[in-house]
């Protein structure tokens, strides 16, 4: 990556799942941001513009899939990547994901080389449409 360390927003209304993307996700290159449910998230993104959004669906006041379609409503803020990781394996929910212009959908329990492939793939397509 280039010399600009990556922010990366994790938004989880469950700590524990937090502590475990941070601990997954720490020895890379990246600035991290927590928020606990979809409002919140947004209100961080009005101050502090990720560069990529680990999401997850169900989360009380406004779930992932809300705050995922607030977010892409916005021309400013569409073009920031956002994975889902959730527990939704119904493929109605992983359909839905997409339908909200989300990049990827990664199902909890996840896999530790699989969230750190595809955010390292994600931030690299981010980086090179910046590029261009």
């Amino acid at each position: 990556m280039d010399d600009k360390k990556p922010l990366i927003l994790i938004v989880d209304d469950n700590t524990t799942n937090i502590d475990l993307l941070l601990d997954v996700l720490k020895d890379e290159y990246y600035w991290f941001g927590v928020a606990k449910n979809g409002s919140r998230a947004l209100a961080f993104i009005e101050k502090i513009r990720p560069d990529i959004i680990l999401l997850d669906v169900m989360m009380p006041e406004m779930d992932g899939f809300k705050a995922c379609r607030r977010l892409k409503a916005d021309p400013s803020l569409a073009d920031i990547a956002v994975i889902f990781i959730t527990a939704l394996t119904d493929s109605k929910y992983i359909l839905q994901g997409f339908e909200t212009v989300a990049v990827d959908y990664i199902t909890k329990p996840f896999k530790t080389a699989e969230v750190r492939a595809r955010v390292h793939t994600h931030l690299s397509l981010q980086r090179m449409k910046t590029e261009l």
